[in-house]
């Protein structure tokens, strides 16, 4: 982008966050993690110059994307833990939380892997000691509150971190699955609600202690 280019006024006001919110649609009405800069210049409107300019380059781009998303999850985990609720209701809720979460970005562990696995090791550990690790941490008071008080089981809190996001993961990433045994490929609120509530329901029942 030529330095003209960069002047105040030549860069459309909130054109960043137009541009991470575009290629999360992309990918997510596509089931792909990838994109285009065709594309994502098409449907934003935006010149796909602007990429260089906010990101460096297009891997700069999904960095940047999961960097939002993932940021997001941890803030909405740490205000979930610092609210005063018992262990059951919260967990409830974040089972939902999390079900919402891969309904709107299905392909975030997707992305969050393929990153992780292309990256160098200081940005593998950053992304690691950012998000994966607040979230086992998360995980360890979660359970270890419901254990001590007698709610649920002592089950392993890594395994269940799986089992939850594995969850909401498998199923907003499998489009194919619906499209050719459900005669679906469409995410819908209605589907979303019904998959939220089947889940909490299921894993409820699995780590709830018995009475």
């Amino acid at each position: 982008m030529t330095e003209s280019a960069k002047q105040e006024g030549d860069v459309p006001a909130g054109a960043r966050e137009l541009l991470l919110q575009t290629a999360s649609d992309i990918m997510r009405e596509g089931d792909i993690v990838d994109i285009s800069l065709s594309e994502l210049s098409l449907r934003s409107g935006l010149n796909s110059a602007l990429v260089k300019y906010y990101f460096g380059n297009k891997a700069g781009l999904m960095k940047a994307l999961l960097d939002r998303d993932m940021a997001g999850i941890v803030q909405a985990v740490d205000a979930l833990m610092a609210k005063d609720m018992p262990p059951e209701a919260r967990l409830r809720r974040h089972i939902g939380a999390v079900v919402d979460t891969y309904f709107k970005t299905p392909y975030l562990n997707r992305l969050l892997m393929r990153l992780v696995r292309e990256s160098d090791d200081d940005e593998a550990h950053r992304i690691a000691d950012s998000y994966l690790t607040p979230l086992s941490r998360a995980y360890d008071k979660l359970i270890e509150d419901g254990v001590r008080q007698g709610v649920f089981r002592n089950v392993d809190p890594q395994l269940f971190y799986f089992t939850t996001t594995g969850a909401a993961d498998r199923f907003f990433s499998s489009r194919l699955v619906l499209k050719h045994c459900y005669d679906t490929d469409t995410l819908t609120e209605e589907l979303r609600d019904r998959y939220r509530e089947h889940c909490i329901d299921f894993i409820m029942s699995g780590i709830l202690a018995s009475k």
